[in-house]
């Protein structure tokens, strides 16, 4: 179980992993994540399903390497087997017939997007995909969003492809137009997010965005995705991770993910080997 059948670089520090777990394929559903381990001694952490397949048994994972772990992780090649995997976790994404719907993805929160968005168009829906990135070189998953969207607009920092601008740009412009948007699902950097739900609110648009505070082990016990909704306390892993985009305290979410950074770093400049014994 959990043997890497297939390791793909999508771009620098970016990879796709597709690795066998039959029970995982069968039961996930979109929005849901899984927590993996490198090593018996190694941290987990939380990754989205990006995609499965129930006949093959496999799940499909999309993950950048900047941590300790996730560069743990990149270290893996086709063969080798992660520890070991739980999942699936958290509540599925809420799929409806919404109508004209508008989901987003920020840089590799598009891996988390996919799946959203292959339920909402087989749901009924008229899907119009943003995806947006620094580069065109970190823009991800293209294709296969276009494959599956009604209208696909993609967004780069710089310009070096598609529009020059962030997504809640493009977002703006698809208000401006006649056709009402009925539903946005944003998925992405915490800023990206809290920007798009401003925008929402105050053309009254149904938002949900994904959430990734700091997690551990996914069942609500430690505390460490402990998030502010409405004014009350909620944990992504137990009550999300989608929430409504109006109700979340998005400066609280940006101050617990720092909550770590310097014992992150310490961590990367320990020099420990790769794999403890």
């Amino acid at each position: 179980m959990n043997k890497i059948i297939s390791k793909r670089k999508l771009s620098e520090g970016i990879y796709r992993y597709t690795f066998e777990n039959k029970e995982l394929a069968i039961a996930r559903k979109p929005g849901q994540f899984l927590i993996l381990r490198v090593h018996d001694k190694g941290e987990r952490i939380p990754l989205t399903i990006m995609d499965s397949d129930s006949e093959k048994g496999t799940v499909d994972i999309i993950f950048q390497a900047v941590g300790k772990t996730t560069n743990l992780l990149s270290d893996l090649n086709e063969g080798d087997r992660i520890l070991d995997v739980a999942g699936p976790l958290g509540n599925p994404t809420l799929i409806e017939n919404f109508g004209r719907c508008v989901a987003i993805g920020g840089g590799v929160g598009t891996a988390v997007l996919f799946p959203v968005l292959k339920a909402l168009k087989e749901a009924g829906n008229y899907v119009i995909a943003i995806i947006g990135a620094r580069d065109k070189d970190t823009l991800i998953l293209i294709d296969e969003v276009k494959a599956i969207s009604d209208e696909l607009v993609i967004t780069t920092d710089d310009g070096s492809a598609g529009t020059k601008g962030f997504v809640t740009d493009a977002l703006n412009q698809l208000i401006g137009r006649d056709d009402k948007i009925d539903y946005v699902y944003a998925v992405g950097p915490v800023v990206m997010m809290k920007n798009t739900a401003v925008l929402t609110k105050e053309h009254n648009i149904k938002t949900e965005v994904s959430l990734n505070p700091i997690m551990v082990d996914g069942t609500g016990m430690c505390g460490s995705c402990r998030c502010m909704v409405d004014g009350k306390e909620r944990f992504a892993c137990i009550h999300g991770p989608d929430f409504d985009g109006h109700k979340v305290d998005f400066n609280l979410l940006t101050q617990r993910l720092k909550m770590f950074e310097g014992r992150e770093q310490e961590s990367m400049s320990c020099g420990c080997e790769k794999k403890e014994e």
